[in-house]
């Protein structure tokens, strides 16, 4: 046990968060299945998965990042450079496999500055991360000149629409994902030490633990999660895009602190952030299956974020006083 680390105030999750976005996503598909009768046809729901798939796979690196104390916001810029750096090799011949690999490595790497930058010069993670995101997004746009990279082989688009039967490769790869990312929070050292970090963090350097590698590590996960969502949206289009992931950091962090990982660090709910991503994405289709302008649309979508948060937040702190 470490000294300092209390399990009862770090890593627990929290179900009463959980149990409201279920509710409220029980009611929507209620009553959007009454208006639409399409809603609910197996079409429309691998639609739903599809795109959830995405925005879940940078939510889960978002998931760690966050409950270790930090805050991610170049993880759109990655994306894009990483579908650039793929498309680039695919151009000059390399195959879809090494293009594939040798791109999510770039990723890592550029999840690993941040990560370096952050822990060994002590600079805050929101001026280290939106300084990145804007150097990483100059890049992708120097680098094409503002302009997307297409006519890439035919077996790129795999990944996105490969015949895995009724289901696209990006779900499976989420739900994996996902069942991986709850085993290394609860059953790995390292999951508990990045909860730690945002509990506790000086309590690890007491009984020498390594911050900066933790640290690091945590922004190299991310950073492998935005290559994953980077080489999907390269398949999905079958194009290179120097803007794609333009604002995904935002909604990535509204949707994991939806999900009940706090802001303070040290607590995170990896079937919190599952179950905000399924709520976010039955939002988006309903209201569109509706004809309900992309406007209001961002407004249901945000009132959503402020009512469940505020009422999970005040939850929590009426049982804080009790106790």
């Amino acid at each position: 046990m470490i000294k300092g680390y209390d399990k009862k105030k770090v890593g627990i999750e929290r179900p009463f968060t959980q149990l409201l976005l279920l509710g409220i996503m029980l009611v929507l598909v209620m009553f959007i299945s009454i208006k639409s009768p399409h809603f609910l046809s197996w079409n429309n729901i691998r639609n739903i998965l599809d795109h959830t798939s995405i925005q879940l796979i940078l939510a889960l690196g978002m998931t760690f990042v966050i409950s270790s104390g930090g805050i991610d916001l170049s993880i759109g810029s990655i994306v894009a450079l990483t579908g650039i750096c793929i498309g680039l090799m695919l151009k000059a011949g390399v195959s879809v496999i090494i293009s594939s690999v040798i791109g999510l490595l770039i990723a890592g790497l550029l999840g690993g500055i941040n990560g370096l930058i952050i822990s060994k010069l002590k600079i805050a993670p929101f001026i280290v991360t939106i300084g990145s995101m804007s150097l990483f997004r100059g890049i992708s746009l120097v680098i094409t000149e503002g302009r997307p990279i297409h006519a890439f082989p035919p077996e790129i688009t795999y990944f996105a629409k490969g015949d895995l039967g009724k289901i696209n490769p990006p779900i499976i790869l989420s739900i994996f994902l996902a069942i991986l990312s709850v085993f290394i929070i609860k059953h790995t050292k390292w999951g508990q030490y990045c909860l730690a970090l945002g509990g506790n963090e000086e309590a690890l350097r007491r009984v020498g633990v390594p911050i900066s590698f933790y640290k690091t590590t945590v922004y190299i996960f991310s950073g492998l999660m935005a290559g994953l969502t980077g080489l999907i949206y390269l398949s999905r289009l079958n194009a290179a895009e120097p803007n794609a992931g333009f604002m995904l950091e935002s909604n990535t962090i509204a949707t994991v602190i939806l999900g009940g990982t706090s802001m303070k660090g040290g607590k995170a709910s990896i079937g919190g952030t599952v179950i905000a991503c399924l709520l976010l994405g039955i939002v988006r289709n309903g209201l569109t299956l509706l004809s309900i302008s992309s406007y209001y649309q961002q407004l249901f979508i945000g009132a959503i974020i402020i009512i469940s948060v505020s009422i999970s937040e005040i939850r929590l702190r009426r049982q804080m006083q009790i106790r």
